[in-house]
């Protein structure tokens, strides 16, 4: 919450000082309160969006999702096709061809 006891500070000083000199500096008076009060303003303002334009959050990065999801699509046919030509074997080699072009995307990703 903001600090409001400066401009009724600002403002009960200018009304004292208005009857102490009388009529004919109200108009000096209620300038100077005025620009003292604007200054007020525009420092908490400031302060305000100061605060706010770090707090911005940042914007997610979904770039791995196109190879996590066209290696898989790439993975289902490459393992039929392995696991019936060379069986088990055939079955790991594509498995693992699969885990190692993700790991690699992702280190690089990491990296950069």
């Amino acid at each position: 919450m903001p600090d409001t006891h400066l401009p009724r500070e600002e403002l009960r000083a200018t009304l004292e000082a208005r009857r102490d000199l009388g009529p004919d500096y109200e108009d000096a008076l209620v300038d100077s309160f005025l620009e003292k009060l604007d200054r007020e303003i525009t420092a908490r303002v400031r302060a305000e969006v100061a605060t706010h334009q770090g707090h911005k959050p940042p914007k997610p990065d979904n770039s791995h999702i196109p190879v996590a999801l066209g290696s898989l699509g790439i993975a289902i046919p490459l393992t039929a096709i392995a696991s019936s030509n060379a069986g088990v074997v055939g079955l790991f080699m594509t498995m693992g061809s699969v885990v190692l072009i993700n790991l690699a995307y992702a280190l690089g990703r990491r990296r950069s």
